[in-house]
């Protein structure tokens, strides 16, 4: 068994409040509407496509510290 190491946590507490900058959420916003008005350009479903997964990424980080620190998501 590989041993784990405690976690400090203000690492914890900024896990569990990661979020996307406004301006990166607009845009992700403004891609999802221009990919459902079927109009979106392939480097548009490029950047889409990083976007979703980063923040899929970050939501998983999230909800992991927020189970460590025994807190529910607002």
């Amino acid at each position: 068994m590989i041993p784990t190491l405690p976690t400090p946590r203000d690492l914890l507490e900024s896990f569990a409040e990661i979020r996307f900058p406004p301006k990166t959420d607009a845009r992700l916003q403004w891609l999802i509407d221009r990919n459902s008005a079927g109009v979106l350009q392939p480097s548009e479903r490029d950047e889409l496509e990083s976007l979703a997964q980063l923040g899929e990424n970050m939501s998983l980080l999230r909800a992991k510290a927020l189970v460590v620190l025994g807190r529910q998501p607002a």
